[in-house]
């Protein structure tokens, strides 16, 4: 069975000739050096997609950690590793960590395509207390490529990796007495990046000059990289991964919408509609998600005198087989050729962007005009759901047209600085409150299914009428919040 591990860790090059500096400087105790062999054969495709994506798999022997590994970036020096045991299979990755990698690989196959072998020496630096603050290796490392052709190269390079009781304080302490020593911050991210020569694909970067077409795209790459990096973690139902994968599918499918006019839109509107499809799909189980901790929140809040009968019970017996079939649902579309057929649109629509003429102008002259479209269309939402006296659906829509106001404000906020980011704030919140009001209208029915002809109807009668109660007060509020969104201006 899999399991898995958050490391944070820095990679340093290291001449052959250099000494480490006395560790003992550092966190007072160092312990060590441990020396290990470890010999390590990574899998990829032939075109290398899981490298070009951060990601690296392998089969290790050696060490105190043993076994198949599967790193997947997870922040800033920090990677989350899934670990299986060794097992008899060699050539051919365990399945529980093969499907973890299927938005890369999408049908292709994996094969080795590099051995590492690895001369390890350990110290282990540690508070007074013996917890365990950080790691420093030092390796000495020959690889070889496999395939059609081979090549074989060695290096030495220092690794860091923080302990339980480390910080990113402490990485920053090391690292200064590293470069003091001549060792200095490594290129490579991996050693299979430093044998293959293929480093992660980069996040254009946006500056104050750059032009609309490129603040555009850059955005866009950030939501594929995001939906990519959830889409395990979704497959091994981790907290939160449904809705953070959705809301990359809306910002990519929002920006696209609301920019049309910087990437052709009649070019993408195939694209949009699939990657509705992928947010409905995802939606099921997230709307499960937020219903049942609503409910759990709502019934906490109660007095324990006006909570009658074994309610909780009742709520787990509802959602428990719902959000379990939603998840395997969600699961099923993402090993669908559809799901792989969306992920190589987008995949194109990168690599060849269909740019019009607009997207060469400068992004602080294009995307204001654009982003005040997008305010004009939830300007006419709101109007028209303050003068509806049955405003439900139309408070519905004007909270999807805050949705896009906010994501469009997003995309501007690295060209347009402070203007755009106090917009987006101001939309997002009209966006929460109008989400609250959207929230307490699905809520409604399903408390009354809960406690149509049930012992503990008295309690869900009480939460019905909170979730009343609360949808009139985002609707009291929403005027206020509005008018202080149309202070902001690009």
């Amino acid at each position: 069975m899999a399991t898995s591990v958050t490391e944070t860790e820095r990679k340093y090059e290291a001449p052959s000739d250099a000494s480490l500096p006395d560790l003992t400087n550092i966190t007072g105790v160092a312990t060590g050096p441990e020396v290990f062999d470890l010999e390590a054969t990574y899998f990829d495709t032939d075109d290398y997609r899981l490298a070009r994506a951060g990601v690296t798999l392998r089969r290790r022997v050696g060490g105190d950690d043993e076994g198949w590994h599967l790193k997947l970036p997870a922040g800033e020096d920090t990677r989350q590793e899934v670990r299986a045991p060794l097992g008899r299979a060699v050539k051919h990755p365990p399945k529980d960590l093969s499907s973890l990698v299927r938005a890369h690989t999408r049908g292709s196959g994996l094969a080795p395509v590099a051995e590492i072998r690895t001369n390890r020496r350990r110290w282990q630096l540690t508070n007074n207390n013996g917890q365990l603050l950080a790691e420093v290796v030092d390796d000495v490392v020959t690889a070889q490529t496999m395939g059609s052709s081979t090549t074989t190269t060695s290096w030495r390079e220092i690794e860091v990796e923080l302990g339980e009781g480390g910080d990113r304080k402490l990485l920053d302490t090391v690292e200064q007495h590293l470069g003091e020593a001549g060792i200095t911050p490594s290129s490579s991210k991996s050693k299979l990046s430093q044998v293959i020569g293929v480093k992660r694909d980069a996040i254009p970067t946006i500056t104050k000059k750059s032009t609309a077409g490129e603040v555009v795209l850059a955005y866009l790459h950030e939501q594929r990289a995001a939906l990519q990096n959830q889409d395990p973690r979704v497959r091994r139902n981790e907290d939160d991964a449904v809705h953070q994968m959705r809301v990359a599918t809306r910002r990519m499918r929002s920006a696209l919408q609301a920019f049309g006019r910087i990437v052709d839109r009649e070019a993408t509107r195939a694209l949009t509609d699939e990657l509705k499809w992928l947010a409905s799909v995802l939606g099921t189980s997230r709307d499960l998600e937020v219903l049942r901790m609503r409910f759990e929140d709502a019934l906490h809040a109660l007095p324990p005198e006006l909570v009658l009968g074994d309610v909780a019970a009742r709520m787990t017996r509802h959602f428990a087989p719902l959000e379990a079939k939603a998840h395997k649902d969600s699961v099923a579309a993402l090993d669908d050729k559809r799901y792989f057929a969306l992920l190589n649109a987008i995949d194109t629509l990168l690599t060849s962007p269909p740019l019009t003429k607009l997207a060469s102008g400068k992004a602080k002259d294009v995307l204001p005009r654009l982003v005040e479209k997008a305010r004009h269309r939830l300007d006419v939402r709101v109007e028209t759901a303050l003068a509806t006296s049955n405003s439900d659906e139309p408070l519905h829509e004007a909270r999807k047209a805050a949705k896009r106001l906010r994501y469009s404000a997003e995309v501007a906020e690295p060209a347009l600085g402070k203007h755009a980011t106090h917009l987006r704030k101001r939309a997002k919140d009209v966006q929460t409150l109008l989400g609250e009001h959207q929230d307490s209208v699905v809520a409604r029915p399903v408390l009354l299914d809960l406690g149509r002809g049930d012992e503990n109807g008295f309690t869900f009668g009480l939460l019905y009428g909170k979730e009343v109660e609360l949808a009139h007060k985002t609707e009291a509020e929403l005027p206020t919040l509005w008018r202080k969104l149309t202070k902001e201006h690009l």
